[in-house]
């Protein structure tokens, strides 16, 4: 090998490490703004939550999609801290909301300007005897399968989207829950409803004790296939 090509060579080495470091730190930046996320919901700070989304982002919950930061205020800012903040920024007395976020796998773009990830999250919320508007003990999963997106160089979510699996109440847990045990869904839009989402999308129906599978937006790490 001559020594231009052993330059040569070795410049693609060099780049293709670079890459490679690139996509390991845009993996953990995408892996500590979903674990924010987790640690700032815990706690009633919607404020913050909002500005980790992208303008152009949207959030899915239930039935109801928000758009933007305005939707994602209206979701967070609003119905959820009025339910669970006694509509204050920050936790209120008595009152338990632990998000675990597990099992991530996360999927950098070849742009880098774009991401996909897989989270697990495991709640278990409710109320202290104390508490002024108290909420019965209960636990949650569900799975997220979202989108990140790379403005200037910052990391931002662009489309969350939550796919609740069960919910059922503490005391008798999972076993016997009925069918149906979740929250209501959203009859209007905004800005019929004031903290309505911008649209209402189909919801699949299959909650605990039905059961079904979240599409993945990876492949079989194995065989290369798509899962199901």
């Amino acid at each position: 090998m001559s020594s231009m090509e052993e330059l040569r060579a070795l410049r693609e080495q060099i780049e293709g490490l670079t890459r490679e470091l690139g996509v390991l730190r845009d993996t953990e930046a995408i892996r500590r703004l979903h674990h924010t996320y987790g640690y700032l919901i815990d706690k009633c700070l919607y404020d913050e939550v909002v500005e980790l989304f992208s303008e152009q982002g949207h959030v899915r919950f239930l039935n109801g999609l928000f758009r933007g930061q305005a939707g994602a205020r209206r979701l967070y800012a609003g119905r959820f801290r009025k339910a669970f903040a006694e509509g204050r920024n920050g936790p209120a007395h008595g009152q338990l909301l632990e998000h675990l976020q597990l099992q991530d796998v996360i999927t950098v773009a070849p742009d880098r300007a774009s991401a996909r990830a897989r989270f697990r999250c495991f709640l278990h919320g409710g109320s202290h005897d104390s508490a002024r508007d108290r909420i019965p003990q209960y636990w949650e999963g569900g799975v997220y399968e979202n989108t990140y997106v790379s403005e200037g160089g910052v990391w931002k979510i662009g489309a969350l989207n939550y796919n609740v699996f069960y919910h059922c109440p503490y005391e008798s847990g999972w076993a016997h829950t009925k069918p149906g045990y979740v929250a209501p869904l959203f009859s209007a839009t905004f800005p019929k409803e004031p903290l309505g989402p911008d649209e209402l999308v189909p919801e699949d129906p299959k909650i605990w004790p039905e059961n079904r599978v979240v599409p993945f937006h990876y492949a079989h790490p194995v065989t290369g296939r798509p899962l199901p």
